[in-house]
């Protein structure tokens, strides 16, 4: 417990002085690096040598050939052709304090093998113990002892994991520092990881919403683009968190599943987008575009996992990469003439601006690959490659959400308008099956009415005829029966007229109804007491007016017409009818009035009004003010 405890605070102190003494990462000088004189870490790239050999070749025995030379041929990353090769450092290192010292050896980045040798008396190398770190990335570092005032020159084998970022930087880190080195070496990317983290985060939103979609409305397209939207944010998100690290797992990252992820990523997202736009049928210049794209894009990955897995010619494998980046950029730049030329069409439009930015910052992105050496003075995140190709998607995943935005408020318009016209269909088909019900009933109306007028008319006419003859020939002697007869037919005549006139179509208007109440009324008082008076207004709206709303309001005009002749006891009745929203009729007599208390005692005549008005949806009202004033009132 004391020893983690001293050694936790050797960190702290060894964190603090790294951060305010320049002199603990200086590049030891001298062709033999005292390690005694290592504080933290320290450079050795002026102390070592180095040569290349053929993987194949045992070591020891290609040894007497090797011809080194001081420094490094490479300054910037391993050209590709050497990555299969095999590096050799050759250093010396030497201890000048009393008690035996210890170093890590770190030669850069990324190396998938480290074997060490010394040079023994007979100036042979002797393969040392392999003894790593305890720390996950263990397998970049060996540890190397020196006795006190002890030389030796030690010889570093080095195979490179199969990426174009190799690096030759090999330095001496304490045994105490060594946290703190890793430590110092991921926060000197920081940022870089941070801005990948941030878009990470956008990209999982995107899964979930996608993915949410594709459950509600089982759209086959948001399911693709949450397939895209998750390898392409696994693949940032691993390789922000692995990067420079020395695990097996990041070499295994570095060197082949970023591609693969990258790819597999580019095949959903291109079979999105057919759904998308719907290249099918609207876009079939598009739609075989991105069949090309997706068949190049599975043979690519295909060779590069041959090339990776069953052959050490890294060339070939990074070359299956290059040229795949570079097809893809050739396919976003035809598209984004395609769609420059289809401006008109505004989701063309947006995901024209988002490949525009996304194929800017991936040329970018691969410039930045291709001349590492000048961009990596530049300041913070802009000297990653990795930075302006996130950029690129980020500015291409907002050009999506407002294309999607827009698509969603299109295919909600459209969906609203086929309800609306699905609504409106149905309304037709249901006012056609009315209109043909009514005409249905209009011609049997027409057809009853014609036949009570053929038939029925004709033969009260005869009877009344009959029963006048008769009277005239009796004279004074005539029998009561034949008056009853003679009255009975004018009765039932008048009656069958009316029933004639409101089954006929043809009196469907408001100006044949106020006339024919006009004609009955003045009619109905002739040789009565009663004098009948009539206002219209002087001009009458043409309006329509059903056939049962015509005879309810005139059976009810009258009902009320004969209680004013029967009960009234009156000498004059007025008829008031006004127009305007409402049909108003006011019948008012000039009798003894009604007892309002005793009003519901009598009869049914006054319940039928109220009944019949009720039907057609009008009001019936009545009241006693100098005489009964009886108030029939229709919408019109």
């Amino acid at each position: 417990m004391l020893q983690n405890r001293l050694r936790c605070l050797l960190l702290c102190i060894s964190l603090v002085v790294a951060g305010f003494q320049a002199g603990a990462q200086d590049t030891l000088q001298g062709n033999c690096p005292d390690i005694s004189q290592v504080r933290l870490f320290s450079y050795i790239t002026k102390s070592v040598y180095t040569t290349y050999r053929s993987p194949g070749s045992d070591f020891k025995t290609d040894f007497p050939g090797f011809v080194f030379q001081t420094g490094f041929r490479h300054k910037s990353t391993i050209p590709n052709n050497y990555v299969s090769k095999k590096l050799v450092e050759k250093f010396t290192l030497c201890n000048q304090s009393e008690k035996p010292d210890s170093v890590y050896y770190f030669p850069g980045f990324y190396y998938k093998n480290i074997v060490l040798y010394r040079l023994g008396a007979d100036n042979q190398p002797e393969l040392m113990t392999r003894v790593v770190p305890p720390i996950d990335d263990s397998v970049g570092f060996r540890l190397i002892v020196l006795a006190p005032h002890d030389t030796i020159t030690f010889l570093a084998d080095l195979t490179f994991a199969k990426t174009y970022n190799n690096t030759i930087r090999p330095r001496l880190v304490k045994p105490v520092y060594l946290n703190g080195f890793i430590a110092e070496l991921h926060q000197n990317h920081y940022n870089n990881d941070l801005v990948s983290y941030v878009l990470c985060g956008l990209l999982l939103m995107m899964v979930l919403f996608s993915f949410a979609n594709y459950v509600q409305g089982a759209n086959k397209e948001f399911l693709y683009y949450s397939f895209y939207a998750l390898l392409l944010g696994v693949m940032l998100f691993t390789q922000a968190f692995y990067s420079f690290h020395t695990t097996r797992v990041a070499f295994y990252m570095e060197a082949y599943l970023d591609f693969i992820m990258q790819g597999m990523g580019l095949i959903f997202y291109m079979l999105f987008m057919q759904r998308f736009l719907e290249t099918k049928t609207q876009h079939p210049f598009v739609y075989h575009l991105y069949n090309t794209g997706i068949i190049m894009i599975s043979v690519s990955l295909i060779l590069y996992s041959f090339f990776h897995f069953l052959t050490d010619n890294f060339m070939a494998e990074n070359s299956v990469e290059n040229i795949t980046k570079f097809l893809l950029l050739i396919m976003i730049l035809i598209f984004i003439i395609y769609s420059g030329r289809r401006w008109d069409d505004r989701l063309l439009r947006y995901v024209f601006w988002g490949n525009l930015c996304l194929f800017i910052f991936s040329v970018i992105s691969q410039l930045a690959v291709l001349y590492y050496s000048t961009v990596k003075s530049l300041p913070g995140v802009f000297s990653s490659s990795i930075f302006y190709y996130e950029l690129g998607l980020l500015l291409e995943l907002v050009f999506f959400l407002a294309g999607l935005n827009h698509k969603n408020r299109r295919r909600l318009i459209a969906q609203t308008r086929e309800r609306e016209t699905l609504k409106a269909q149905n309304l037709l088909k249901e006012y056609e099956k009315e209109l043909a019900v009514y005409k249905a009933q209009q011609a049997e109306r027409e057809r009853i009415s014609a036949d009570m007028h053929d038939e029925l008319g004709s033969g009260m006419t005869a009877i009344r005829l009959m029963s006048e003859i008769a009277r005239n020939k009796m004279k004074e002697n005539t029998p009561v029966e034949i008056e009853k007869i003679s009255s009975s037919a004018d009765d039932v005549l008048n009656k069958m007229n009316a029933i004639i006139w409101s089954m006929n179509s043809g009196n469907d208007t408001l100006d044949n109804l106020i006339s024919y109440i006009r004609s009955y009324s003045l009619e109905y008082f002739e040789n009565t007491p009663i004098t009948c008076k009539i206002f219209v207004p002087d001009t009458i709206p043409d309006r329509e007016l059903a056939g049962d709303k015509r005879r309810n309001i005139f059976l009810c005009i009258k009902e009320t017409l004969n209680n004013a002749l029967k009960h009234s006891k009156g000498t004059e009745i007025s008829i008031q009818i006004t127009i305007d929203q409402n049909l108003v009729i006011v019948i008012r007599d000039n009798g003894k009035g009604v007892d309002m208390q005793q009003l519901r005692k009598f009869g049914n005549g006054l319940k039928n009004i109220g009944r019949r008005m009720e039907n057609i949806g009008g009001t019936f009202a009545i009241e006693s003010n100098g005489g009964t004033i009886t108030t029939l009132t229709l919408p019109l």
